[in-house]
């Protein structure tokens, strides 16, 4: 009897065509976190060589702050583009675009001269813009509802790590592994390679949107920012937020390391590790201070707390004597404090329709990251202004400087009781 050969089928696929387009959104989801990472670990770097930059292009600290400062600038404007770009393009040209304009301003920043210093720094901003805004995006198709916000939580400790990594990590690097310029340049190209692989990963808009999309004037995709602008509530959130970052933005990532050794005397070794502590406080406060805000159904009394927090450890770094408490509890503390900055990027959503909370995030980020950028160049003038002639900066300036920031803290609090609520426990009818 004839038997006849049994062709083996082929089996069923075990992934559907949705779950792998979810893995592969979830899979650029992480690069693009990696991306947020490696972008604030430049933003945070050149805070820990000043002396080099200073050496290179022949400035002072002031101005060097300044320079440094011109990041926010581009980084404020393209918070507002970048949201926009997303809805209108897509990810997958947007997301790279941002990655090569940060690689590209990473090797002219490297470059060693004040226009080209200047143009990266510029260049740097406008293409981090992109990283948290990008993220967030590709968490919203990758992840199920009940796992966004720890998703978009994990993607803040991303940032935050990398802040912290460009003080504790960079600052022995560029002095007993490579120069400074080649540290530059070799993150300039590990971000182009970079580039290239979210270019292949990101799916592409139609293999999620069933219709073709629509051609959308650039105009019509920013009216939304025109509702979220005329809302009191969200430049109540911009302000409070913008206030809480300073002392992270301004004073340490920039000021902190010339703070503890010109002020306080401490080595460059140990002034690096210890301004490190803030965005590492970050790394905590971020996550916890939305949690206790979501489990207790309250935001207003979280951002007080966590602004209280950050005022009195701010002082405590500011005037306490050295030696007065552990070197690292206070920075440490400082950064979980600021976690409270947080919480108005959840509440500017909840005041505003939920058809424009992309636009809303936009929002505060632009106002955020333009106080930042207007006062740190302000800052530094201040500071010249009250050093004498000829004299380095020392302690007594940064305290006077340092408590406008601090006093920015105060009226942060101030303004926190003006904000809406919006936790669920403001929500509940109040008993009989």
């Amino acid at each position: 009897m004839p038997t006849t050969a049994l062709k083996p089928s082929n089996p069923p696929s075990s992934v559907s065509p949705a779950e792998h387009l979810r893995l592969a959104f979830i899979s650029a989801w992480l690069l693009c976190s990696i991306f947020y990472f490696a972008q604030y670990a430049l933003r945070s770097a050149p805070g820990v060589m000043l002396d080099e930059l200073g050496a290179a292009l022949a400035l002072d600290k002031v101005a060097l702050g300044s320079l440094v400062g011109l990041y926010y600038y581009t980084y404020a404007v393209f918070a507002i583009i970048a949201g926009a770009a997303l809805d209108r393009s897509g990810p997958r040209g947007v997301v790279p675009a941002g990655i090569v304009a940060v690689a590209l301003g990473a090797i002219l920043f490297g470059m060693g001269e004040v226009f080209t210093a200047q143009t990266g720094r510029l260049l740097q901003g406008a293409g981090s813009a992109v990283a948290f805004t990008g993220a967030v995006y590709l968490a919203t198709r990758g992840f199920p509802k009940e796992w966004l916000a720890t998703a978009v939580g994990v993607t803040q400790c991303f940032g935050m790590l990398g802040g912290s990594a460009g003080q504790f990590a960079v600052g022995p690097m560029v002095r007993s592994v490579m120069p400074w310029q080649q540290f530059w340049f070799i993150s300039g190209l590990m971000l182009l390679i970079l580039a290239v692989g979210m270019a292949l990963i990101t799916p592409s808009r139609k293999t999620y949107e069933s219709a073709p999309a629509q051609s959308t004037s650039w105009i019509t995709m920013l009216a939304p920012y025109k509702t979220v602008l005329s809302n009191p509530q969200s430049w109540l959130c911009g302000v409070i937020a913008g206030l809480l970052f300073l002392p992270t933005t301004v004073f340490d990532m920039i000021w902190g390391v010339p703070f503890l050794r010109e002020g306080m005397h401490v080595p460059i070794s140990e002034a690096v590790a210890r301004a490190s502590m803030v965005p590492l406080g970050w790394v905590v406060g971020c996550p916890l201070l939305g949690y206790i805000a979501d489990r207790i159904g309250r935001r207003k009394i979280v951002t007080i707390g966590g602004a209280l927090l950050l005022a009195v450890t701010f002082a405590g770094v500011l005037y306490l004597p050295a030696g007065s408490a552990p070197p690292y509890v206070l920075g440490l503390l400082m950064g979980i404090g600021s976690g409270a900055a947080m919480i108005p990027y959840t509440v500017i959503k909840e005041v505003n329709p939920d058809e424009i909370k992309g636009s809303a995030t936009g929002a505060i980020n632009c106002l955020v990251f333009s106080m930042t950028a207007l006062i740190n160049p302000w800052f530094g003038r201040m500071l010249a202004g009250m050093t004498p002639a000829g004299q380095p900066i020392g302690l007594a300036q940064f305290q006077q400087a340092g408590s406008v920031l601090l006093g920015g803290v105060v009226l942060a609090i101030v303004l926190t009781f003006l904000l809406r609520e919006t936790g669920f426990a403001a929500q509940r009818p109040a008993p009989r």
